[in-house]
């Protein structure tokens, strides 16, 4: 699963946060709901973490006239003929494994409403057409959190919140470097659907006894500051502890899978909040395979520090051709967060073999050119 988040990410600078929250999110069968403004890579992520699973990808940008026939199938005009309202699925969200609404908020009533029984419940329900959905999960993405009490409902059975936003000047080089090469680089369908699936039957065995009293007292502190959560979302963010601890190799949680919980706040504000509400809580936050994502709900230096030392060692195996932007990119962004006296042993003896790559680089020989 680490190998599809690193390669549906390849060239896609700061989107790892994003594409990490799709994996827990389906291995804890829920959904994601991703908020930012256009031009983000949004849906690049969603669609490349598609191709790495593997299986049914299904996406659609909704507007204020689209159809339910759009999403769903027309109605099977056979079976119409002999007196009967059947859907032809063929090809349509009801046959997904991994599916993408973009602009979702823009759907009509009639396509929300059905949506609801496919994302809750894992069902389609049309006319005399009624079967089972195999999503694995939907990525709702939208400009804006919606004002309407309606929608905003909607937006709820969306377990997982995310904000993106436009990449900080310090990651504009890499952000140029990594988006050449990704335009230019084929992307091959993967084949994780049958780990993915592996990984969701281990769910229902996980012991969740080491991380309830934490969670508990983390809701409480959550409330005592003013941030609230809905029963339905506090009992549901359990599948992601859970789901977390699963990505980590273990059949039990700790206090350090915790970090989920953050993206269950359904706003922005509330999120940034509680990152200082449940500082003390994330203080040992971790996972081997989820560094980005929480890294962001964190923002701890434990967490910030093992994000960068992958970077680092992803950088030192890269192609030479490519490697000069990019180590000079996880250099600017090691010095910018630590200073000599606060970086980790590990993470000072792998600045100091990229100090000696960029070194090699800059005093390569040149080519002559060959002669006419």
């Amino acid at each position: 699963m680490r190998q599809a988040i690193r390669a549906s990410t390849a060239g896609l600078i700061g989107r790892e946060q994003l594409a990490e929250l799709i994996v827990l999110a389906a291995v804890a069968q829920e959904h994601l709901l991703v908020v930012g403004p256009p031009g983000t890579a949004k849906s690049a992520v969603v669609r490349r973490v598609a191709q790495s699973l593997g299986g049914r990808y299904f996406e659609y940008l909704l507007g204020r006239f689209t159809e339910p026939s759009e999403l769903f199938g027309p109605v099977d005009l056979n079976k119409l003929r002999a007196g009967t309202v059947e859907t032809d699925v063929t090809g349509m969200l009801p046959e997904a494994d991994v599916a993408f609404l973009d602009e979702v908020f823009l759907g009509s009533t009639a396509i929300l409403n059905t949506l609801l029984g496919v994302l809750n419940e894992r069902r389609f329900r049309r006319g005399h057409t009624q079967l089972h959905c195999p999503l694995r999960v939907c990525v709702g993405a939208a400009n804006a959190l919606p004002d309407d009490e309606g929608l905003a409902a909607f937006g709820d059975r969306f377990l997982l919140h995310v904000f993106v936003e436009a990449l900080p000047d310090h990651q504009l080089e890499a952000m140029l470097s990594g988006g050449w090469r990704s335009d230019h680089s084929p992307s091959g369908m993967g084949n994780a659907m049958v780990d993915l699936d592996t990984l969701c039957q281990q769910l229902k065995q996980v012991d969740l006894s080491g991380v309830q009293p934490a969670l508990a007292n983390a809701i409480r502190k959550l409330r005592q500051s003013g941030v609230q959560l809905s029963d339905r979302r506090i009992v549901k963010s359990q599948r992601l502890l859970a789901a977390a601890a699963v990505l980590a190799g273990r059949l039990h949680t700790t206090e350090a899978d915790l970090w989920p919980l953050l993206y269950v706040l359904p706003t922005q504000e509330a999120q940034q909040s509680a990152r200082d509400v449940l500082r003390d809580a994330f203080a040992n936050a971790n996972h081997p395979h989820l560094l980005s994502a929480v890294e962001e709900a964190t923002l701890q230096p434990l967490s910030r520090a093992a994000r960068l030392a992958e970077s680092a060692r992803a950088c030192l195996e890269g192609e030479p051709a490519a490697a000069r932007a990019q180590t000079e990119s996880v250099l600017r962004e090691i010095d910018a967060n630590f200073n000599s006296e606060q970086l980790p042993e590990a993470l000072a003896g792998l600045r100091g073999q990229l100090v000696e790559r960029l070194a090699s680089f800059v005093s390569a020989p040149v080519s002559a050119p060959a002669s006419a």
